[in-house]
């Protein structure tokens, strides 16, 4: 529900109140991919040296990947819904509850995967950097977009050279504006062409090392 009534109540502030007619969407972003059990250590003083152990003074826990950009979005007043897989460990229904009551993300299009290993990454933070270690198992064969994505305003969709997510025209053709993220392309070939859902798109927010390889520019500017 989004009436203030159910769990994903709205935020004391909508930044959008001074837009919102009868006939808009349920959802102001929709967001689907893979959700992260971040574990993050802080106040090292240095890097973990091989056959020492080492304490951080600080240390935290949440959902990751994904649920990052979800739960920002959700805290901004937005009406936040996202698509992913959780395993059905401690891990995953740890992570769904934190999004879900804790953040008050809508999870409908959401799934658990039973016997599926939730993937989890160490970030370990020191002298003005990070360090991460992640661990995940394969991710499940099905997409994890549903086939008919609940109808937002503006969705975040992350691209894969060479693969096109039909939900992405989908959603296009129904009025939501497109904003896309990009990994890192390991084959070397940074050919925006292989992007094919890029035609789709409101924006392409690359990192400005990614910037550079797919536009062969010396300089993300």
């Amino acid at each position: 529900m989004i009436n203030g009534e159910g769990p994903f109540r709205q935020a004391h502030v909508d930044p959008l109140a001074a837009l919102r007619t009868a006939d808009d969407p349920p959802w102001d972003v929709y967001l689907t991919g893979t959700v992260f059990l971040d574990i993050i250590f802080t106040g090292l003083d240095s890097a973990p040296v091989r056959g020492t152990e080492s304490w951080a003074r600080g240390m935290g826990s949440s959902p990751g990947g994904v649920a990052n950009m979800a739960t920002a979005l959700a805290r901004l007043g937005l009406r936040t819904s996202l698509a992913a897989a959780f395993g059905d460990d401690h891990y995953g229904e740890y992570c769904w509850d934190a999004l879900e009551q804790g953040e008050h993300i809508d999870l409908t299009p959401s799934r658990t995967v039973p016997g599926w290993h939730s993937p989890v990454t160490v970030s370990m933070a020191y002298e003005g950097e990070r360090t991460m270690v992640s661990h995940g198992h394969e991710a499940p064969l099905e997409e994890p977009a549903p086939d008919f994505p609940p109808h937002a305003r503006a969705a975040v969709a992350s691209l894969t050279p060479g693969v096109r997510a039909p939900w992405i025209e989908q959603a296009a053709s129904r009025g939501t504006r497109i904003f896309a993220d990009v990994g890192w392309d390991d084959t070397g070939r940074w050919d925006l062409a292989g992007l094919a859902d890029l035609a789709h798109c409101e924006a392409f927010l690359p990192n400005a090392e990614e910037a550079m390889r797919y536009t062969g520019a010396h300089s993300p500017r």
